[in-house]
């Protein structure tokens, strides 16, 4: 019996798991690459010319094959690899799908144990359904989007991590997993609605839960930069820093190490002072560099991080000693997520795509 603490030769939880990609933008590549990091073995089924927005990382881990899923022979293809598939992963506008050939009924007429995810913003019915969107208009009608900015500007885009990658990638991955774990009882698959709006208010669990105490008003909002204690401030070499002392004692070590007296510290959740504490914090945080405040702060319960570009992030001394970030081929990936101690996921370099296909029955 193997030891807990000794690591299998498979690489990944997900080993042995067959997924099924086809091509698309944003949440359902990222969703399939999560899957591979974690061993699945991809295929992407893309058209011609892509997305139009090659990404080596996005792509990583996976074998792809260009078909013409309109055709008679491309839709062949398709359904031949879904008969082999574990997983598929799709994320067109409800009804495309089916109007090809491949949608769910097709699929599990072929494959009964095919667990089939669905990527959408709106999902797969409501008045919105067949719309065009993206991103910053599904977390919009959500709640998260109203919240983040400052007073008497408009809302700020968080980039595209709240809607598409968290509200879609992660829930359509757990939505595939807990499928996975269930067929393994019923032995049946099923069809996964992974709608961005619902994955992004769920992200709102905790402010929902907290609408009493915790507000989400821009000029109120101690989560969302308002406070003096929980924003960034710009530094001597217009550099910036990232302070988060939200308990008391944390706030209290935080000033003590900066030589701050401690009345700050005076109705620290009373927001009509916080105006005037950030501008004392401003000036204070504008007297040394980043590096002068790195070298002060970090390591301490001040709650303090540097505000780093992605080029800079994989330098930084705790993400080098991790190894967040791996540099392949030229290419930065950020390393598979999260860390398992007996079957870990890797970055697959194998650069042969025909053995890649040759596993599913295909060739190029």
């Amino acid at each position: 019996m193997m030891d807990a603490n000794e690591k299998s030769e498979r690489y990944g939880p997900l080993d042995g798991i067959r997924v099924v990609e086809f091509g698309g933008l944003g949440p359902g590549p990222y969703c399939a690459q999560l899957l591979g990091d974690l061993g699945a073995d991809v295929l992407l089924i893309d058209r011609e010319g892509g997305n139009g927005w090659p990404n080596p990382v996005s792509d990583r881990n996976k074998a792809k094959l260009v078909l013409d899923i309109r055709s008679d022979e491309g839709r062949q293809t398709a359904l031949k690899a879904i008969g082999r598939a574990d997983v598929l992963i799709e994320g067109f506008r409800p009804g495309v799908m089916e109007r090809l050939g491949l949608g769910p009924e097709a699929a599990h007429e072929l494959n009964p144990r095919l667990i089939y995810g669905r990527m959408t913003g709106w999902g797969q019915d409501g008045p919105l359904a067949k719309s065009a969107g993206h991103d910053i208009n599904y977390i919009a009608l959500t709640g998260a989007l109203a919240a983040i900015g400052k007073k008497d500007d408009p809302a700020s885009p968080p980039l595209n991590l709240v809607g598409d990658f968290g509200g879609g990638s992660l829930f359509l991955a757990l939505g595939v997993v807990s499928a996975l774990l269930e067929r393994s009882v019923s032995g049946k698959g099923q069809v996964i609605d992974a709608a961005i709006v619902d994955g992004a208010a769920s992200m709102m669990s905790f402010f929902a839960g907290q609408l009493d105490r915790i507000s989400l008003d821009r000029e109120k909002s101690v989560l969302g930069g308002a406070a003096p204690f929980y924003r960034c401030y710009i530094c001597a070499d217009d550099k910036e820093i990232s302070v988060g002392p939200i308990e008391p004692h944390f706030f209290a070590e935080m000033l003590k190490l900066i030589g701050v007296e401690g009345d700050l510290l005076h109705k620290q959740f009373d927001a009509s002072t916080w105006p005037e504490k950030v501008k004392i914090l401003e000036e204070v945080f504008a007297q040394r560099s980043q590096s002068e405040w790195c070298e002060l702060l970090e390591g301490t319960d001040a709650c303090f991080a540097p505000v780093l570009s992605l080029q800079e992030a994989p330098d930084h001394p705790h993400m080098a000693a991790r190894g967040v970030y791996q540099t392949i081929d030229g290419v930065l990936h950020p390393a598979p997520a999260p860390r398992f101690s007996r079957t870990p996921g890797r970055i697959n370099s194998l650069s042969d795509n025909n053995a890649r296909l040759a596993t599913w029955g295909l060739d190029a």
